[in-house]
């Protein structure tokens, strides 16, 4: 009868074992499933968000004057002097458009987003011209300036993810 007893002790030493090692497996996998996810790149990185308004400022708008269309950067500088477009249409509005439709389809916010908001302000020396903001602002972002070399009008663009 003894042998029996030191047989069940023995038996279930090694169930205890396996459970621990099947244990051990499925926290090994995890980690690596979550360690594989995360390359260590950020969502945003500064170099898109430079492109992004160099591209912007180079999107040729509705506003159009005598020999042809204006591009962004030139529509900033006649709506900083209050001009209006060759058809009559007041450049900051026309301004105001081009860059809300360029921005809602180039950084997409909200839940299941990386991006989480992003604010773009157009200021002359300290006055600001145009602002656009959008969506939740974390601690977390990129950022960039642009200056355009004429009173001091800067273009700067934040994304928060």
């Amino acid at each position: 009868m003894k042998k029996k007893t030191t047989n069940k002790s023995g038996q279930e030493e090694m169930i205890g074992f396996a459970v621990i090692v099947i244990i051990v497996a499925v926290l090994i996998l995890i980690f690596i499933r979550f360690s594989m996810n995360s390359d260590g790149k950020e969502p945003v990185e500064s170099y898109e968000v430079e492109s992004f308004i160099n591209s912007l400022l180079q999107y040729t708008s509705d506003c159009e004057d005598y020999f042809s269309r204006l591009s962004v950067q030139q529509l900033i500088i006649r709506c900083y002097n209050k001009d209006k477009c060759t058809d009559g249409k007041d450049a900051c509005r026309v301004l105001e458009k081009n860059i809300q439709g360029i921005i809602s389809e180039s950084w997409k916010t909200g839940e299941g987003n990386l991006i989480k908001g992003y604010s773009l302000n157009i200021t002359s020396d300290e006055t600001e011209i145009f602002s656009l903001k959008k969506g939740n602002f974390t601690n977390n972002y990129k950022s960039s300036l642009q200056s355009l070399g004429r009173d001091g009008l800067k273009v700067i663009f934040t994304s928060y993810y």
